[in-house]
C-alpha cells in the first residue's frame, strides 16, 4: 500500500472513530444527576489523557526521530567511529540537551498559545450586559476551540510521519492520536451538554473537531515537498506537533474543563443549602476518568 492510500485509510478511521466516541452521550438520554457524573468522568478523561498518553507519546515520537536520525548519520566505517569516540559521545550529549529544550518549549508554547487565544476571546466580555452569560458563552468555544486547536496539530504530526514513508511510525503516531481523541471527543460533548448547548450545535461543535485532525493530515502529507519533509524531521516536526498539541490540551482540560466541574457544586448565594464541591461519585468519577487513559497507555506497546 503507497502512503496516499495508508493517510487517507488513517484519517478515514480517524474521523469515524472521534464522531462515534462523542456522539455517545448525545445518544443516551441522562437524567440531570447522571448527566453530571458523565460530565465529571469526561473531565477526568480530558485530564488523564493530556498527562498520561498526549505528553509522554510527544517525548517518545521526539526521541524516536532524533534517534532513527542519529542512526542514519552514524553508518560510517568503524575505524572512523573509533578514532573520533569522544567527538560522537559529546554531539550525543548535546543533542539530549537540545530534544529537553524542545520538550519544554512545545508545551509551554502549546499552553501560551491557548491562552492568548482565550483572553482574545473573553475580551469582549466586558463590552456585554451579562457578563456572566457572556462568559460561559466564551468558555464554550474557547473550549471546542482549545481542542480543535489540538487536533490540528495531531493531523500535522500524523501528516509529517507519513511522509516519512515508514509504517511503523505512522501507526504508532496513529495508535496515540486515537487513545486520546474518543475520550477527548467524549469530555468535549459532555463538557458542552452540561454547559446547556443545544444537541444540533453540539454535533457542530464535534464534527469540527473530529474533521480537524484527518484535513490537517492530508493536507500536511499533500503539501511537503521532498526538501520540506527533510527540513522537517531534522527539527523532528511529529513530536514538536504533538507536543504543541498537547499544550494546548493540557490549557483546555486544567483552566476550562476542571475548575467548571470542580464549580459545579458550588453556589454564590450564602442562603443557598447546596452542596458545596463535588459528591464522593464524582469525585470517584473524577479519579476513575483520570485513571482510564492511563491504563490504555500501559495496555499500548510502542
Amino acid at each position: 500500500m503507497d502512503d496516499f492510500s495508508s493517510i487517507s485509510l488513517l484519517s478515514l478511521a480517524m474521523l469515524v472513530g472521534c464522531y462515534v466516541s462523542g456522539i455517545i452521550p448525545l445518544a443516551v438520554n441522562f437524567s440531570e444527576e447522571r448527566l453530571k457524573l458523565v460530565t465529571v468522568l469526561g473531565a477526568g478523561l480530558l485530564c488523564g489523557t493530556a498527562l498520561a498518553v498526549i505528553v509522554p507519546e510527544g517525548v517518545h515520537a521526539l526521541y524516536e526521530e532524533a534517534l532513527e536520525a542519529k542512526h542514519h548519520e552514524l553508518e560510517i566505517p568503524k575505524v572512523k567511529e573509533a578514532e573520533t569516540g569522544a567527538e560522537v559521545s559529546s554531539v550525543h550529549e548535546h543533542d539530549h540537551s537540545k530534544l529537553h529544550a524542545y520538550i519544554g518549549v512545545s508545551l509551554v508554547l502549546g499552553f501560551v498559545f491557548m491562552l492568548l487565544v482565550d483572553q482574545i476571546g473573553s475580551s469582549h466580555v466586558h463590552s456585554t450586559d451579562d457578563p456572566e452569560a457572556a462568559r460561559a458563552a466564551s468558555s464554550k468555544i474557547t473550549t471546542t476551540l482549545g481542542l480543535v486547536v489540538h487536533a490540528a496539530a495531531d493531523g500535522v504530526a500524523l501528516g509529517a510521519a507519513a511522509s516519512t514513508s515508514q509504517t511503523s511510525v505512522q501507526l504508532i503516531v496513529f495508535v496515540a492520536i486515537m487513545l486520546h481523541k474518543a475520550p477527548a471527543a467524549f469530555g468535549l460533548v459532555s463538557f458542552l451538554m452540561h454547559a446547556g448547548l443545544e444537541r444540533n450545535r453540539i454535533r457542530k461543535h464535534l464534527l469540527v473537531f473530529a474533521l480537524a485532525a484527518p484535513v490537517l493530515s492530508m493536507l500536511t502529507y499533500l503539501g511537503l515537498s521532498k526538501s520540506s519533509k527533510e527540513a522537517l524531521s531534522e527539527v523532528n516536526a511529529t513530536g514538536v506537533a504533538m507536543l504543541f498539541s498537547a499544550g494546548t490540551f493540557l490549557y483546555v482540560a486544567t483552566v476550562h474543563v476542571l475548575p467548571e466541574v470542580g464549580g459545579m457544586g458550588h453556589s454564590h448565594k450564602p442562603e443557598s443549602g447546596a452542596a458545596k464541591g463535588l459528591s464522593r461519585t464524582e469525585v470517584l468519577a473524577l479519579v476513575l476518568g483520570c485513571l482510564i487513559p492511563l491504563i490504555l497507555s500501559i495496555g499500548h506497546q510502542h
